[in-house]
């Protein structure tokens, strides 16, 4: 099969009606304890804790994480006055479905990538992008529903 890793796919595609987000932090190894780093690109992962716009998600697809490998922490967006969370758009986003066997019965879920963070509708010079190293970024999850 040619397909091999992560999908392409569009921020509007994956967030039709936005996101928003709550916070991001360094991803730790649950063994090590020490920072969890990207199987590709060898830098510290960091996932953004997500709120998707979308009025019909409900339950775990509600709040998923995006996670980004970078040497350095991505900046989220400026807060916007009068919205209580960050509105935000991802960069060079990708997904890679997988099974979840960690409930009562198995289930499609998907692991989302991204390169960059940037406020929404923002061009080039407004964007927040990880170093260009950080090219193959990492996973979050989104339930299928």
């Amino acid at each position: 099969m040619a397909i091999q890793g992560a999908l392409p796919i569009e921020f509007g595609t994956v967030f039709p009606h936005g996101a928003y987000a709550l916070s991001v932090e360094a991803m730790t190894d649950f063994e090590t304890k020490r920072p969890q780093m990207d199987k590709v690109s060898g830098l510290p992962l960091w996932a953004v804790d997500v709120i998707d716009a979308d009025p019909e998600a409900r339950g775990k697809a509600k709040s998923v994480k995006v996670k980004v490998a970078a040497e350095h922490c991505p900046t989220l967006p400026d807060e916007v006055p009068g919205l209580p969370f960050r509105p935000v758009e991802f960069e060079q986003m990708s997904v890679m479905p997988y099974v979840d066997d960690s409930g009562r019965r198995p289930r499609v879920a998907y692991s989302l990538r991204a390169r960059g963070v940037k406020t929404p509708g923002g061009n080039g010079a407004a964007s927040r992008k990880a170093p260009a190293a950080a090219g193959a970024g990492a996973s979050g999850s989104k339930d299928a529903g």
